[in-house]
C-alpha cells in the first residue's frame, strides 16, 4: 500500500493514483520487488531540518530523507519525508518543471527503498539513471 500524506496546509498531490500506479510499476514490474507498505509525507523545509539533525546528525537543508521498514529484501516498505521546499527550489534552480522535479524526488526515494544508493559517484550515476528511466515511465 502506497499512502500520501501532508504536514503542510493547502499542499495537494494532484492525481495521487497516477502516483501510485507508476510506483507500483517501478517496483513490481521494474525491480521485480513487492509493494509492502510505503508512506509519503510532504513537509517544510524546517520539518526536514529538524529530522536531519535529529536522526542523521546532519545540520544541512535536504529534499528528502527515506527510512526503511522492510523486513524482507523482496518487500518494500519506508516512509519518505520530502521537502517540498527544497522540491520548488531545485526546480527553479535547475529549470525544471515542478511536478517533473516531485516525481524525480518521490522516485528517489523509492529507488533508495529497494536499494540503491547515492554516496559515491558511481552510484549516483546509477541512481540518476535509475531516475531517468523511472521518469519516463510516468504516464
Amino acid at each position: 500500500m502506497i499512502s500520501f500524506n501532508s504536514s503542510l496546509s493547502g499542499f495537494i498531490l494532484n492525481n495521487p493514483e497516477k502516483y501510485k500506479t507508476w510506483l507500483h510499476k517501478i517496483i513490481e514490474k521494474a525491480h521485480n520487488k513487492i509493494v509492502g507498505e510505503i508512506v509519503f509525507v510532504f513537509t517544510s523545509d524546517e520539518a526536514l531540518l529538524d529530522m536531519n539533525l535529529s536522526h542523521l546528525k546532519h545540520d544541512t537543508y535536504t529534499d528528502i530523507i527515506t527510512f526503511s521498514t522492510s523486513i524482507k529484501e523482496s518487500v518494500i516498505s519506508g516512509e519518505i519525508y520530502i521537502s517540498i521546499d527544497r522540491v520548488k527550489e531545485n526546480a527553479q534552480n535547475s529549470n525544471s518543471d515542478y511536478t517533473k522535479e516531485l516525481a524525480r524526488v518521490m522516485v528517489h526515494g523509492v529507488l533508495h527503498l529497494i536499494g540503491f544508493k547515492d554516496e559515491s559517484d558511481g552510484e549516483k550515476a546509477i541512481m540518476r539513471s535509475q531516475e531517468d528511466y523511472c521518469l519516463n515511465l510516468l504516464p
